[in-house]
């Protein structure tokens, strides 16, 4: 809600059942594994659940799409957080890759998403404020951009890009990873690189805090939501080797990660409803009740700013991040 096949001369199609899926370890490692023993296996079940989700996505399953995004985005996560581990010479292009995937993946998912709250909005709107085919606009105005944006999602599973994403994916989980602190005991070195996330979170929300009012702050909560997202996955990979710490420090930036994305919906549905409101003045139409939307997710993005103010604060309590010193 705003993201190099062995035989590239033939035809571009990849059938993915023709493909094998990567060893994926089967316990979770203990707490005295090494750091790129847990982050290993962090990746390896990232990357099974990559390809365990695509034939859905093809298909069209009920929030396969979703669900392989957030795959794609706890692998980027993992690819630059741990740097110690995973060095970004050799992860770079890959988590550039990811972050391809995943913008084609956004497409069709906030094509569905994104008329969804539309109609949750309108949804307590009095009828006689509803004045001409609202609801039969906004469905028809997000169907087609989800079609086109999800050919574009299968053609991009179907090329070659993406099959050298996935090979690049098997040649990193086979491993060993090559990071000069892999050996070391996760426990000593994981901490430091949730730290460093959560800094980053902590930074972009003081900027967020001082932005001016519009697009400049809307922007930075955004940023701020990337880094808090950032900052939970890398607990949650760090968490075999920490334990219940980690996992609690995650559940706390899941949810400043959860208002601030709440947030962000508001950002998109205006500029939609905006959207709309000129195609509904173009076509004769009275654009009223697309003011009149406009204005009420003004109004929650104001109670969604102040609950992130709250969030934040509870989520960067000392308690939660001792565990990182």
């Amino acid at each position: 809600m705003t993201v190099n096949i062995t035989d590239t001369e033939a035809r571009p199609e990849r059938a993915w059942h023709d493909r094998p899926a990567p060893p994926v370890a089967g316990t979770q490692p203990p707490p005295s594994a090494s750091a790129g023993d847990v982050v290993l296996a962090c990746l390896r079940l990232q990357a099974h659940a990559l390809r365990s989700l695509e034939p859905g996505v093809r298909t069209d399953e009920f929030d396969a799409v979703h669900q392989m995004r957030v795959v794609t985005r706890r692998l980027r996560a993992a690819l630059r957080s741990f740097g110690m581990v995973i060095p970004r010479a050799d992860s770079g292009h890959l988590a550039g890759e990811l972050g391809w995937l995943g913008g084609l993946l956004g497409g069709p998912r906030d094509a569905e998403v994104l008329p969804a709250h539309l109609r949750e909005s309108l949804r307590p709107i009095p009828a006689e404020l509803l004045i001409g085919p609202v609801q039969a606009r906004v469905q028809g105005h997000f169907a087609p951009l989800r079609a086109a944006a999800r050919a574009e999602l299968l053609a991009a599973l179907d090329s070659p890009r993406y099959a050298a994403l996935l090979a690049g994916l098997d040649q990193l989980t086979a491993g060993p990873l090559p990071g000069p602190q892999a050996g070391a005991p996760a426990r000593d070195v994981l901490p430091a690189a949730v730290r460093q996330a959560y800094r980053q979170a902590k930074k972009r929300m003081r900027r967020a805090r001082h932005a001016p009012p519009g697009p400049a702050r809307d922007a930075a909560l955004h940023q701020a939501r990337k880094s808090a997202r950032r900052a939970r996955y890398a607990a949650e990979a760090a968490s075999p080797a920490v334990g219940k710490q980690a996992r609690k420090f995650a559940r706390q930036m899941k949810k400043v990660q959860t208002v601030l994305g709440d947030h962000q919906d508001t950002v998109v549905a205006r500029q939609a409803a905006r959207d709309l409101g000129i195609g509904a003045h173009l076509a004769g139409e009275n654009a009223f009740s697309y003011g009149l939307l406009y204005e009420r997710e003004q109004h929650l993005a104001a109670r969604l700013r102040r609950r992130a103010r709250a969030t934040w604060h509870r989520a960067s309590r000392p308690r939660h991040r001792k565990w990182m010193n």
